[in-house]
């Protein structure tokens, strides 16, 4: 059962996710006191491709990582997730093993959800069902138009994609360098040379709280640029 300490924070952040807001509040509540809280620290999985998938997680603090590894044996990664984030949903459909790792960004916190107990709630209530299979697919979709631009786009499409993506409505990023490149598959080296590239153009500043976005255009027409050729 969760401690009681964080039960009040667990049902917040279950009502805010997609799957779980479609779930009856006495349905929420049940789970987040069937539920086992968990910490994962950075750095350290979660859980690892091929692992059981025996549970359904419930990210309420923190930010992970989606990954795989290359044929070379070079982690790729795939997606990166935020509270309230939902973790493991495929196997609470099939009980199969997990398809990626998923590595703490930061000290993250979840709420563990048995399969069995998922599955319960999904049961009976089958609108929360369909938007898990929704939610999957959009999954799917997004993994799609990834890959995709891994193939189309070169390094500065890459880097200004993760930019924006970073930053969202604001015009901050405060990943470093070194992180910045893996997220791209791309050396430091080549990426601190076209961030100072861009920041002669004025398009970017950097400092020590990070960097921020003067030209959210330019960095945009770029993308459109290298999808296009």
């Amino acid at each position: 059962m969760a401690d009681k300490d964080i039960l009040q924070n667990v049902e917040a952040a279950m009502g805010k996710a997609e799957l779980m807001a479609a779930l009856s509040d006495a349905t929420r509540a049940r789970l987040a006191k069937q539920g086992v809280p968990c910490t994962v620290e950075p750095g350290k999985l979660l859980f690892a491709k091929g692992d059981k998938g025996d549970a359904l997680y419930v990210l309420l603090e923190g930010e992970v990582e989606v990954r795989t590894s290359s044929e070379a044996g070079k982690d790729v990664r795939l997606a990166s997730l935020k509270p309230p984030a939902l973790i493991g949903e495929m196997a609470v459909l099939d009980g199969g093993v997990r398809s990626a790792d998923i590595c703490a960004i930061r000290r993250s916190r979840f709420l563990r959800i048995h399969r069995d107990q998922a599955l319960a709630a999904l049961e009976s209530e089958p609108k929360a069902l369909l938007k898990l299979i929704a939610g999957l697919s959009a999954r799917l979709r997004h993994a799609d138009a990834a890959l995709e631009d891994a193939q189309l786009l070169d390094l500065g499409g890459r880097l200004a994609q993760r930019l924006l993506e970073e930053a969202g409505d604001g015009a901050s990023v405060t990943l470093t360098q070194t992180e910045l490149a893996r997220r791209i598959g791309a050396s430091r080296e080549k990426v601190n040379r076209k961030l100072h590239e861009w920041a002669d153009e004025g398009w970017i500043s950097m400092g020590r709280a990070g960097i921020k976005l003067l030209a959210r255009d330019k960095l945009s027409a770029l993308i459109r640029e290298a999808r296009m050729t």
